[in-house]
């Protein structure tokens, strides 16, 4: 698979929904993460990032205009024991806890599908982070039956310096919107400072669909971490 410019990726497509980024710096001493979410319709828009403990959860910008916050109100973002969980749902809580069972990432993920919105169908992205380690997953509906799941689960155990893997929701735009398709997007990691790189991801989603950005940065040896989150309502 050849690596893409994740920035050109991201312009590219106007809709992607929500999406996990994560790769290893040039230096091969830090891993980046980055979650976005995107939205169409104003329930989906009406959302910010803000800080809960070591990760974020998601927020009503404006409560009024709050509607069903069944599938829009949750934690992307939480730790456990050094392992960092970054999920587009209330499955972060799944895998948080059975982390404490001392289960795995994939015994949790069994136990959940996607999400009920038909005709979408939205998929179910998740990942990890430990050390250098990383792994991602989607749960999704099988060619549309909202009977049928298929669960894919995808290793990064060391990956190389100056590479990453992106998955998102969505192919694209669309009615209904079509899932994600293949293995999560391989992409080189350009060699600039975790505030660019930030910057740059914001500025590479569509102007009309991107909601929140949250990205954060580990260091492998350390545990340190850097975050930033950018939300487009507290920009206007």
């Amino acid at each position: 698979m050849k690596a893409v410019d994740l920035f050109e990726t991201l312009k590219q497509n106007s809709y992607p929904g929500r999406g996990i980024a994560i790769g290893r710096t040039p230096c091969g001493k830090k891993i980046r993460i980055a979650y976005f979410i995107m939205g169409r319709s104003e329930n989906s828009r009406n959302r910010i990032f803000v800080e809960d403990g070591d990760g974020i959860r998601t927020k009503a910008f404006d409560e009024s205009k709050m509607q069903d916050p069944s599938l829009i109100i949750y934690a992307p973002v939480r730790v456990f024991n050094g392992t960092t969980i970054v999920t587009n749902g209330d499955q972060t809580d799944t895998i948080f806890e059975y982390l404490e069972q001392g289960k795995s990432f994939e015994d949790a993920l069994r136990t959940r599908t996607f999400e009920p919105d038909g005709p979408n169908f939205t998929p179910r992205i998740s990942a990890i982070v430990k050390d250098d380690y990383y792994a991602m997953s989607i749960l999704k509906s099988a060619e549309g039956d909202d009977a049928a799941v298929r669960r894919y689960f995808f290793d990064y155990p060391n990956e190389k310096p100056g590479y990453g893997h992106l998955i998102h929701t969505y192919e694209s735009d669309g009615n209904p919107l079509p899932s994600f398709e293949g293995e999560p997007t391989l992409w080189a990691m350009a060699k600039e400072s975790f505030d660019e790189f930030s910057d740059h991801v914001w500025t590479a989603l569509n102007p009309d669909n991107k909601v929140s950005l949250f990205t954060r940065s580990i260091d492998i040896e350390t545990g340190e971490t850097r975050s930033r989150i950018y939300n487009r309502n507290v920009e206007e």
